[in-house]
């Protein structure tokens, strides 16, 4: 592995530890000392909310200059920006949803919002600008009609979408799927949503899905087949790596704090498949950590992918497992089930042979076991 596009966002090691039951445990970082910091440790870009950047309700003679020094910076320290977004959940105007509130003003409001937000990826030369939906739910799901809710979702991302493109700005879309929180049920809260969601958009070819660990993990999916089904249907556009356990409130923990063989397979997967976009870490440091230790937790985040990568490296180049793979027919999956010679009447006389077909094993025992070797390190 070559120089993967490592990013966090600026709220990310910016988080101060503040949670539902407590007040901050860090003091606020200065965007700029972040990039700097981040810089040194290697990564190679930031991601950013809007507010994260430019305080809400600046001047703008002062958005100009918070965003010209921030300019400066990522010049200086030869870093990129993966993704902008927008922060549509915290203020309280959206306490009933941005683009699926129910009040007209507060959508418009709210598609406004977002039109300024792509405006500042844009003068960032940000390569992504990302849909998370924090609010787009319900508690009390009779106060709103699904149908009419994906409704103006859509025309939110349409309207935008001409917008971005009327502009001539070069950004693709994606959207980042969760299941609930900070709303009871969120819209569109997994890949497969996302997916089926895109289909209906006005410019498909323009939007993406940006999955993440947490959100899918705490669906009780597996994130490792979510992404591939992104992967499969060309719509992995960005990627958000933490760590999550089931049944969790949205931890976003250190990537392979948790679950470490599926982080394997995720790695591997995204190796496999060539994925060269953004890796972004939307983690945070533990709330218990000092200023000093969230840098810790930042250099953890690339050392784990850096290390899965190899492992997953040292996985695909092993006889032992080439031959473990073949033995579960691995290699057989990629072949097309159907000849182009077959004709209905051979197809229909295997079934005589699904007996026989019982009696075969897959050997899926050794070779998951071959995989918990080479992650433990112990072959």
């Amino acid at each position: 592995m070559t120089n993967p596009r490592f990013t966090f966002g600026l709220w990310t090691v910016g988080n101060p530890g503040r949670d539902p039951f407590g007040e901050p445990t860090r003091a606020p970082v200065d965007p700029i000392d972040t990039i700097g910091r981040l810089g040194e440790l290697g990564a190679w870009g930031i991601s950013l909310h809007d507010d994260d950047l430019v305080p809400f309700a600046s001047s703008v003679a002062e958005r100009d200059r918070i965003v010209a020094r921030a300019a400066q910076a990522l010049r200086d320290a030869g870093m990129g920006v993966g993704m902008a977004t927008t922060n549509l959940f915290t203020h309280p105007a959206f306490k009933d949803g941005a683009f699926t509130s129910n009040d007209r003003r507060v959508r418009r409001a709210a598609i406004g919002k977002a039109m300024a937000a792509i405006d500042l990826g844009a003068e960032l030369d940000a390569e992504n600008f990302i849909f998370w939906g924090g609010r787009e739910g319900v508690e009390a799901a009779v106060a709103k009609d699904p149908r009419d809710a994906l409704d103006r979702y859509r025309e939110a991302i349409d309207v935008l979408a001409d917008y971005s493109v009327g502009q001539g700005y070069r950004m693709r879309f994606a959207i980042e799927p969760k299941p609930n929180e900070p709303r009871g049920d969120l819209f569109l809260p997994t890949i497969g949503h996302a997916l089926h969601f895109i289909t209906t958009l006005a410019r498909p070819e323009l939007v993406g899905v940006n999955p993440e660990v947490a959100h899918e993990t705490m669906a009780g999916l597996s994130f490792h087949h979510g992404v591939g089904q992104a992967l499969w249907a060309g719509k992995l556009f960005h990627i958000d790596l933490n760590g999550q356990r089931i049944g969790r409130y949205d931890q976003d923990y250190r990537f392979g704090a948790e679950d470490l063989k599926e982080a394997f397979l995720l790695v591997r997967l995204l190796q496999r498949a060539g994925y060269d976009g953004p890796l972004h870490f939307d983690a945070h440091a533990y709330r218990n950590a000092d200023a000093q230790d969230v840098w810790a937790f930042a250099a953890g985040c690339m050392s784990t992918y850096r290390t899965l990568a190899a492992r997953a490296a040292e996985f695909d180049a092993s006889d032992e497992v080439a031959a473990a793979l073949e033995a579960a027919s691995t290699p057989e999956l990629a072949l097309a089930s159907i000849g182009s010679d077959d004709r209905p009447d051979d197809l229909k006389a295997l079934v005589g042979e699904l007996d026989g077909l019982a009696r075969r094993g897959y050997a899926n025992e050794r070779l998951d076991q071959l995989l918990v070797d080479v992650l433990l390190a112990a072959r």
